[in-house]
């Protein structure tokens, strides 16, 4: 199998890369963006035509925490938009069978049921802190979907939980929470600080999937053969935001007390994922979130020190 991998550089698709690394009979294409730029249509119909892959996995997004989101919406929604579109279009196009397009948990209303059901895409509001990241990424899955009805092609999607692990930002102020508190509580142990402020009341409840777990979920879920037109990917288990700022803050050896601040703001109150339509077909996460804590912060001390962390 020819594989083209979309966005290969950023966390989730450094993962995918090591992953495919060890499976025979697979060929990896890849592209850095100064040599594709995925917003461009053209460039990418000429890719996909050159290429030819047999399949394609979208991993490329614009990504961000709450304040990103908050902060560059129209950004958010076009770029995500844009190359939903061409990388979707352009496989077809170049007639690729097989597409697996990576969305997120962020898809499903802000007052979903929990645990989230795929089943309750477009049943109410978004939450707005993200609903300009989620609507391009819900158009990304219905172009999937449809193109898949219309053209008898399997293009489908996986919606990955909070995702963590090597290779993630670490961007002061767009990074996502995980990667954030690593930072700031490993800045803090180095600095001798005996506080460290927290965002919000630390009682909303979040999900996390190692990143390395999702890579392992998209080989299996490209090795089925009557795949879903859309599944959760994650833990199906959560934890409050108290509870990963206190893990995190053992894990980098911080030793001083947290406050919160309670006027920030704290996003959706919980999102938890209904996996159990993953699960039913075979396939589980592996990684409890303590150890993959502590082997993010390894990768975390060798990315600083090699001078290769993103942000």
């Amino acid at each position: 199998m020819k594989l083209f991998i979309a966005g290969h550089q950023g966390m989730v698709g450094s993962a995918l890369v090591r992953r495919y690394a060890r499976e025979p009979g697979v060929t990896l294409v890849t592209r850095p963006r100064a040599q594709l730029d995925l917003t461009s249509q053209a460039a990418v119909l000429k890719f996909f035509a050159d290429e030819r892959p047999d399949a394609a996995i979208i991993a490329a997004a614009k990504v961000g925490g709450i304040h990103a989101n908050n902060t560059y919406p129209a950004e958010f929604i076009h770029d995500n938009l844009v190359v939903a579109a061409n990388t979707i279009h352009g496989a077809w196009s170049a007639g690729v069978k097989r597409l697996l397009f990576l969305g997120s948990s962020c898809i499903y209303p802000k007052h979903a049921p929990q645990p989230m059901p795929e089943s309750c895409l477009l049943t109410g509001p978004l939450e707005p802190t993200n609903e300009a990241y989620a609507v391009a990424k819900i158009a990304g899955l219905k172009l999937a979907q449809f193109y898949r009805q219309q053209y008898g092609v399997c293009y489908h999607s996986a919606m990955p939980t909070n995702l963590y692990g090597p290779g993630d930002s670490y961007h002061p102020q767009n990074s996502h929470v995980l990667p954030a508190l690593i930072r700031r509580f490993h800045a803090a142990r180095e600095a001798g600080l005996a506080e460290v402020g927290a965002w919000g009341s630390g009682t909303p409840r979040r999900e996390f999937l190692h990143v390395d777990d999702l890579a392992d979920a998209c080989a299996f879920l490209l090795k089925l053969e009557n795949p879903p037109d859309l599944i959760n990917v994650g833990t199906g288990t959560d934890v409050t935001i108290r509870e990963l700022t206190e893990t995190v803050a053992t894990v980098t050896g911080f030793k001083g007390r947290v406050t919160w601040d309670a006027t920030k703001p704290d996003g959706t109150p919980r999102k938890l994922m209904d996996v159990s339509k993953l699960a039913a077909l075979g396939w589980r996460a592996k990684t409890p979130l303590r150890e993959g804590i502590e082997k993010t912060y390894v990768a975390y001390l060798a990315e600083k020190a090699a001078g290769t962390l993103r942000g």
